[in-house]
């Protein structure tokens, strides 16, 4: 009987131990796997949007006012403000920008990773690639995930991307004068265009780069693409996204700025409808669309390109 008693908790122990061992493992990939994809989309955001700051704002200050939009007038653009305000003013409101972008692409690919793991553990697809519908909606729910929780920064940056660095001096001197004049809902202003024009923008991006990658894997016979091919995967992504969602674009920025250029736009439909009968239709919510194919494509290959690269090398640094 002695025997007994001594040998049950020794048996308890050898059945417990390897359960709690394994529990702690499996949290711990799972944080360095999240933490790798913060990361890697942080960078990946600021690489991508510094890259193209210059186009970016010049795009944003065609798309908020009722100047028609060609190259020549964006050339000539760049150039007096160039002359103007010197060299470094072509990167105004990119430090907003990269306050906003680096939590928004962190969230995003972050969002994008556990949503693909969600969606494939839902349809069956553990370690598999998603059919086409769950893929755009992974994409979707991560741009709309990291939308809504940097929306604010996205308005500051328009704001200053739109006006003489007299008028606000700093980041946080936009957000003091906008609470102050115009009230805290304003930071909120275009929110709701921002969202609608996320789904397809997000949505069709990631569809389209997650789709190019997987027919490459099967034609090639390479599990993944070299550094060039997966810039043209994000180039043609960000081409079909972009396009897809151009008119809220403008829209958003409309609403965005109404306070500083005095304007009054209450809701999308109006503002769409206004911009139309002013500007015209295609010259007025598809102004700057071409520069957008110039922009789009070079911010969003880098920025896929970006993360992909820091994924793998994150890897193999653990």
């Amino acid at each position: 009987m002695g025997n007994g008693v001594r040998e049950g908790p020794v048996e308890f122990q050898r059945d417990v131990e390897p359960v709690t061992a394994r529990i702690p493992a499996e949290d711990n990939q799972e944080k360095k796997k999240v933490l790798n994809s913060l990361m890697s989309g942080a960078l990946a955001g600021a690489v991508a949007k510094t890259a193209v700051a210059p186009l970016d704002r010049t795009k944003i200050m065609f798309q908020v006012s009722s100047k028609r939009f060609s190259a020549k007038e964006a050339y000539r653009l760049i150039y007096h403000t160039y002359l103007n305000e010197g060299f470094w003013s072509l990167w105004r409101g990119n430090s907003a920008t990269m306050v906003r972008v680096i939590p928004y692409a962190a969230i995003q690919f972050c969002a994008h990773e556990e949503y693909k793991q969600i969606l494939g553990n839902y349809y069956g697809f553990q370690g598999k690639a998603l059919t086409p519908f769950p893929r755009f909606i992974a994409g979707s729910l991560a741009g709309t995930t990291a939308a809504m929780v940097t929306y604010p920064l996205d308005m500051v940056r328009a704001r200053m991307a739109v006006t003489p660095k007299e008028m606000y001096s700093s980041i946080v001197h936009v957000f003091i004068r906008i609470s102050r004049e115009e009230g805290l809902k304003t930071l909120y202003r275009g929110f709701t265009p921002t969202i609608l024009g996320v789904i397809p923008y997000a949505g069709l991006s990631f569809f389209t780069y997650e789709t190019l990658k997987k027919v490459h894997a099967e034609h090639s016979g390479r599990a993944q693409p070299s550094p060039p091919e997966r810039l043209l995967f994000g180039a043609c992504a960000g081409l079909i996204g972009q396009s897809a969602s151009y008119p809220l674009d403008v829209v958003r920025r409309r609403m965005q700025t109404a306070g500083v250029l005095g304007h009054t736009y209450s809701s999308i439909l109006r503002t769409m409808r206004d911009i139309a009968r002013e500007e015209g239709l295609v010259r007025g919510l598809y102004k700057g669309l071409s520069m957008n194919w110039v922009k789009g494509p070079i911010a969003v290959g880098i920025s896929f390109t970006t993360f992909d690269l820091t994924q793998i090398l994150l890897r193999k640094l653990q």
